[in-house]
């Protein structure tokens, strides 16, 4: 007999894992978030290596922003570097951008001696008038990986589950900046399960294999005058786990947090962190 229940997507490409973005522009790890990467078995360090705008006269992408590599990650973790695309590279294509992209990754990698990297990943707002373009791009980043056994990976925001899948391997579900920053009386913007709850019904159906990534950061924000502080309380960030993993279980696979900086570890208690990585 068929099922009359949810047909539920199963991710079963993607193996499981321990995963930490790093978002800084100096690759330097104090002894506390050499710990943490101990203590959780973090085997995944994503690191954004430099994001992608607009010139100045907004005739063609350059790359902002670009990392130093004044340290080296403890053996045994792989590194994943992140380019950030902002959504108005987007609006129409570019000649050689995903060449011009793929190639400055493997300079840096070169440079700074950086081995045991096996996958690429791309991060886009992308919206409906940019996705066939970025979807493009995507496909042609792909391509060139394809020569070299490299996984192509993308960040999936909400809103985007209800669009077609990406070209990637995988994608990495963002469970953070879900609400307005302008009502942040209302709620909190960076995750609140109240704008989490519409999305869920997408989740089982979605046909891409999927991480998660939760959100460990403060947002400071000065609003009239005002320093406005943001924090997700423990409980809010394990309550949409829950609700995430109930409608696709494997969602508790490969899990990251967002981001490695020492003030982010000291924020939440160790039991904490140990509940968000439990799989």
């Amino acid at each position: 007999m068929i099922s009359c229940g949810k047909q539920r997507y199963q991710d079963e490409s993607l193996e499981q894992s321990n995963g930490v973005y790093y978002w800084r522009t100096d690759l330097h790890l104090d002894s506390t978030e050499r710990a943490f990467l101990k203590q959780h078995h973090i085997n995944k360090v994503y690191c954004r290596y430099f994001d992608v705008v607009m010139s100045d006269d907004g005739t063609e992408p350059k790359p902002n922003a670009t990392i130093a590599f004044t340290d080296t990650l403890p053996a045994g973790i792989e590194l994943i570097p992140i380019v950030y695309i902002t959504e108005d590279c987007m609006h129409k294509p570019h000649k050689d951008l995903a060449e011009k992209l793929v190639k400055r990754i493997m300079q840096m990698n070169e440079t700074n001696h950086i081995g045991n990297v096996h996958e690429i990943q791309i991060d886009c707002d992308y919206t409906s008038k940019s996705r066939a373009t970025y979807y493009q791009f995507l496909e042609t980043i792909k391509s060139q990986l394809s020569t070299i056994h490299y996984q192509l990976s993308t960040t999936i925001r909400l809103h985007q589950l209800s669009m077609p899948v990406p070209p990637v391997d995988y994608g990495v579900l963002m469970v953070y900046n879900t609400g307005d920053p302008r009502k942040w009386q209302e709620r909190n913007p960076i995750l609140d399960y109240r704008d989490v709850y519409p999305y869920l019904n997408k989740l089982a159906q979605y046909q891409l294999p999927l991480a998660a990534a939760y959100p460990v950061y403060q947002w400071i924000r000065n609003i009239q005058n005002v320093r406005i502080e943001h924090t997700v309380e423990a409980a809010e960030i394990l309550k949409v786990k829950k609700a995430l993993e109930k409608e696709r279980p494997s969602l508790s696979k490969a899990v990251i947090t967002y981001h490695l900086e020492t003030d982010n570890i000291n924020r939440y208690k160790t039991e904490t962190y140990e509940e968000i990585y439990h799989h």
